[in-house]
């Protein structure tokens, strides 16, 4: 099998004048990993290639796979986007993956920022005080998951949990989605990427399915992201996805 002539154009859009070594090792695979992600896949997409970007980052951050973070890292930055917007994504990936699972990831990314000549710390992009955290990020909540249920989520928590249900507002919300450089209907997918190429939060994907929706995302969106994550997640985590979907937002 040859490579297509889509797929090398595509590839090399993202990897300019690169020589794989696997293209050397592992011809078969390469062939056919190339000819799928860079050609077939792109052939059911709308996305923006920056959102593309985007949300491939974000599922290779779930995936926990630092090698083809560093590879994609570089693909986006070739592609527009931006320092800030990547730093954005990793921040965000924290209170989803949990610090254990990023640290790595903070250090590939300034490993490839440096390379590229870009000066650390960049500028931030936080809205919020420790007094205003709290405050901002139920706000910010509220507009994504919709006041009611969280009202409800709130009224139904018990006690010994209501601890929780506020860091939930003040840490990922108000510490994390009040920040600037990336907007939030691409927040939200940037949430569903991470809770379905991580597997076991089928619960947490079907209510960001409904987040999605309720920021301006539409199923065809979601279903677009999940196909262009596909390559890298691989089918079950896939296939799950696309349940919550289906569950929360049926096909017409």
């Amino acid at each position: 099998m040859a490579i297509t002539e889509t797929a090398r154009k595509n590839h090399d859009l993202l990897f300019p004048n690169h020589v794989s070594t696997a293209a050397i090792t592992d011809p078969d695979l390469v062939e056919t990993f190339d000819n799928f992600a860079f050609d077939q896949v792109l052939q059911h997409t709308a996305l923006p290639i920056r959102t593309r970007l985007i949300v491939q980052l974000a599922a290779i951050l779930g995936c926990q796979a630092v090698l083809e973070y560093r590879a994609m890292l570089n693909a986006a930055l070739n592609v527009g986007v931006s320092p800030i917007e990547v730093k954005e994504i990793l921040y965000q990936a924290v209170p989803y993956l949990g610090i254990a699972r990023v640290y790595e990831f903070i250090g590939a990314t300034n490993d490839v920022l440096a390379q590229r000549g870009i000066a650390l710390p960049l500028p931030s992009q936080s809205t919020t005080t420790p007094e205003t955290r709290y405050e901002k990020g139920l706000a910010i909540q509220k507009q994504i998951v919709g006041s009611d249920r969280i009202d409800a989520l709130f009224s139904n928590t018990p006690a010994d949990l209501q601890h929780i249900m506020r860091f939930l507002a003040a840490n990922c919300f108000g510490d994390h989605l009040t920040r600037t450089g990336i907007d939030i209907p691409t927040r939200e997918l940037i949430t569903f990427s991470f809770l379905v190429a991580q597997g076991g939060c089928d619960a947490q994907a079907k209510a960001h399915v409904a987040a999605n929706l309720h920021v301006g995302n539409t199923r065809a969106t979601l279903i677009d992201v999940l196909t262009q994550i596909l390559p890298f997640i691989g089918y079950p985590r896939t296939l799950n996805g696309i349940n919550a979907v289906n569950e929360i937002a049926p096909a017409a």
